[in-house]
């Protein structure tokens, strides 16, 4: 199969959505109906001891909750699809973030009764500022919720997104009988009694047939008709150049825990969804058809397996075909690696590939080359745009719990930040460690593996810290020397060495912004390709 084949073939996208709206559930029946599993777990339930194929750290069995971004890939209508599963709970916002840049579109995930949450807002701002193309899915419509035109405002208010409902509820929680899906044309029905099997979809040519009277009630029919009618007056015709731009929003409404409109959801994805697109870099934009291969590292994930310590660098394939045991640059270093196993994954099982291609996520064993954000390519010198770092919500020292375990202590921490989990400063004047998180809970992952994984033991001293401010000035110049006399209790250096002000408030960093003009303080730093 030639090169281009193999692109058209591939899919490779994320889900988000706030924790709790049903993400991994919708993970699992998309894997469910790709043939790639043969029974879902339920996230939550503990009646089926399984737990969810692609939650597989303790941590996230502990609380159902995912964790660590996962990649999942099945095959669907001769397609290749691979999903990134992304954490939900908002402590974990840096690795989606992350991941979102290794995507080529995304499915948003809105609980019915909920709507809208913070969590997707910040989420979706971030799909927006990058233009994925996005569709929203409605989940959870066998419980009762908002009504689906007070939704469908909701998502074009609060996310900014101009909705096209493809599909339609026919009926909400106790009274939910099934789907209008605009899409394919056909009514598909809900029965209670084969709540885990998806009933048979009818197909109608024409809305205004009798027979739809008899399936739903004469009611339900009618509503259904308004309802249509006001969809074709009031929401835009689907656009996939619209949707391809990131200015359209295609909606649909179902039940991933009853597998119920997520069929319909993932044969429009099929039809519409982007195949892998191409990557601007500091110097060009790379196109996936390009003969040569190029790639970078979006996440990197330490011991996953227990058995073994090693760490797997994540790498989304970009152009060309990544072949196993070929030399490849890695451009940072500006040396020659090669990969006699690089992996493909299915949730926590993988296997060893000979070939990848773009759109593709392959997992490279690495002993502590890679950092988030390399590019690796077949020679070129090309480095793809920075993996954004965001300034850390809290801060606390770390102290170490056992002298005899500094060098473990020191290495786990050292590994635990190049896979992004959390940011390390030190502070210029007495060299002590603080460690900076997007959430709380972070704090406690870093000390169960640490523990589990390093044999290394430690604890946490409070720190009043706002914001990390990376600094951007003349070193040379005395309005620089002035501010670091001043502030040199507050100055640390992040792992890339990059001068940090740690600011104890907003208003201290407004009245430094006054102060020194031109010491520039910035909130994300674009990883550094140095």
């Amino acid at each position: 199969m030639s090169l281009e084949q193999e692109i058209s073939k591939r899919k490779t996208f994320g889900i988000i959505s706030h924790p709790d709206a049903g993400k991994t559930t919708l993970t699992e029946k998309l894997l469910l109906f790709g043939g790639a599993i043969q029974e879902a777990g339920a996230v939550k339930s503990n009646k089926i001891k399984k737990g969810a194929t692609s939650d597989f750290m303790e941590i996230e069995r502990q609380r159902g909750i995912s964790v660590a971004t996962s990649v999942l890939a099945f095959e669907y209508r001769d397609h290749k699809i691979n999903i990134l599963d992304t954490p939900g709970h908002k402590d974990f916002a840096e690795d989606t973030y992350r991941t979102l840049t290794a995507v080529d579109s995304v499915i948003v995930v809105i609980d019915v009764a909920k709507g809208v949450e913070e969590q997707t807002e910040k989420l979706v701002q971030v799909c927006r500022m990058r233009n994925i193309p996005m569709i929203v899915f409605i989940n959870k419509l066998d419980r009762e919720g908002k009504d689906a035109f007070d939704l469908l405002d909701e998502v074009e208010q609060k996310l900014g997104l101009t909705v096209c409902p493809l599909s339609l509820p026919i009926g909400m929680g106790s009274d939910f009988q099934g789907i209008y899906n605009i899409w394919e044309n056909n009514i598909q029905l809900f029965l209670e009694e084969k709540k885990q099997k998806v009933g048979e979809s009818v197909k109608f040519d024409d809305i205004s047939d009798a027979s739809i009277d008899e399936a739903i009630g004469e009611k339900a029919a009618q509503t259904l008709r308004d309802e249509l009618e006001l969809i074709q007056t009031v929401y835009p015709e689907f656009n996939r150049e619209d949707y391809m731009n990131g200015e359209q929003q295609p909606v649909f409404f179902g039940s991933a825990l009853n597998n119920f409109g997520v069929r319909e959801l993932l044969n429009a994805f099929i039809d519409i969804a982007p195949m892998p697109q191409p990557k601007e870099s500091e110097t060009r934009l790379v196109k996936p058809e390009e003969t040569q291969f190029t790639g970078f590292v979006f996440k990197i994930h330490a011991n996953m397996d227990p058995k073994h310590r090693d760490r797997l660098a994540f790498v989304k394939i970009v152009s060309g075909t990544f072949k196993r045991n070929e030399n490849y640059l890695l451009v940072r270093e500006g040396k020659k690696m090669k990969f006699s196993s690089p992996n493909a994954f299915f949730a926590d099982k993988k296997e060893v590939v000979d070939e990848s291609f773009p759109g593709d996520i392959v997992g490279l064993h690495d002993t502590g080359s890679f950092r988030i954000g390399d590019t690796l390519t077949a020679g070129e010198k090309l480095s793809f745009k920075g993996i954004p770092s965001f300034s850390p919500e809290h801060f606390r020292y770390i102290n170490n719990n056992d002298p005899l375990k500094a060098k473990q202590l020191a290495k786990g921490v050292d590994q635990l930040m190049d896979e992004g989990v959390a940011q390390l400063f030190t502070l210029e004047m007495n060299g002590r460690k603080i460690i900076g998180t997007v959430g709380a809970l972070q704090y406690e992952v870093i000390q169960y593996r640490l523990e589990h994984e390093y044999g290394a033991k430690c604890t946490y001293e409070p720190i009043s810290i706002h914001k990390a401010c990376w600094i951007e000035a003349d070193e040379k110049s005395d309005e620089f020397k002035e501010f670091a006399r001043l502030k040199q209790r507050f100055l640390a250096r992040d792992k890339y060495d990059q001068l940090v002000f740690l600011a104890d408030s907003s208003f201290t960093i407004h009245m430094t912004q006054e102060k020194f003009p031109n010491v520039k303080l910035h909130f994300i730093s674009e990883f550094q390709h140095e």
